[in-house]
């Protein structure tokens, strides 16, 4: 059983289908919104972004709409999602298609020089997923580039993407917490 439904974002209305399987299947979830509100400063055409843990699509989507889909890359570790992120894709009439690849995090992602990450990531685990999510995420950006994230945990995260990053951005909305941390020339991985 799949659910279709549609999610206006910063003016542009998509449509996604979403099965079971996936995070967040019956319709847009608040925090990733709440990312992508945050975002949309930097969502400028030509922009390059990866949507790390894409699930359907959403945020890629997005960025595609906003960046051009050439400039977009979406990663997953679930076929079921990549699959539905083509078909999402698709659906929306992104033509070029993003790049959609089978990863665990960062593992099959060769590409750098992001302009912009996108994340939220399987919280309810432990840390082992977002750590590997924001060390790495880090020396695939380029200087300037920013990496988002939300969650809804603060602490944790928060002293993570600092230590990493040397500074990050926090706001609070509805509960969710969105990080917003830049690489600067001056950071260095603590990794």
């Amino acid at each position: 059983m799949n659910y279709n439904f549609d999610a206006e974002i910063g003016g542009i209305t998509l449509f996604f289908t979403a099965s079971p399987d996936v995070f967040s299947p019956k319709g847009a979830d608040a925090g990733t919104m709440a990312m992508l509100d945050a975002a949309k400063p930097f969502l400028v055409p030509g922009a390059k972004v990866l949507d790390l843990g894409c699930g359907y699509g959403l945020a890629g989507i997005y960025a595609a709409k906003m960046c051009g889909a050439e400039n977009v890359v979406m990663s997953d570790i679930s076929a079921e999602a990549l699959r539905l992120s083509a078909v999402n894709a698709e659906l929306n009439g992104l033509n070029p298609f993003p790049v959609i690849v089978e990863s665990d995090c960062f593992k099959n992602i060769s590409l750098a020089g992001f302009d912009l990450i996108l994340c939220n990531p399987p919280y309810h685990t432990d840390f082992s997923v977002p750590k590997e999510m924001i060390e790495k995420g880090f020396n695939r950006l380029k200087i300037g580039g920013r990496l988002f994230m939300v969650t809804k945990r603060l602490s944790w995260y928060k002293n993570k993407i600092t230590a990493v990053f040397g500074g990050v951005k926090v706001t609070e909305t509805n509960g969710y917490f969105i990080f917003s941390a830049e690489r600067r020339q001056s950071s260095r991985a603590r990794i």
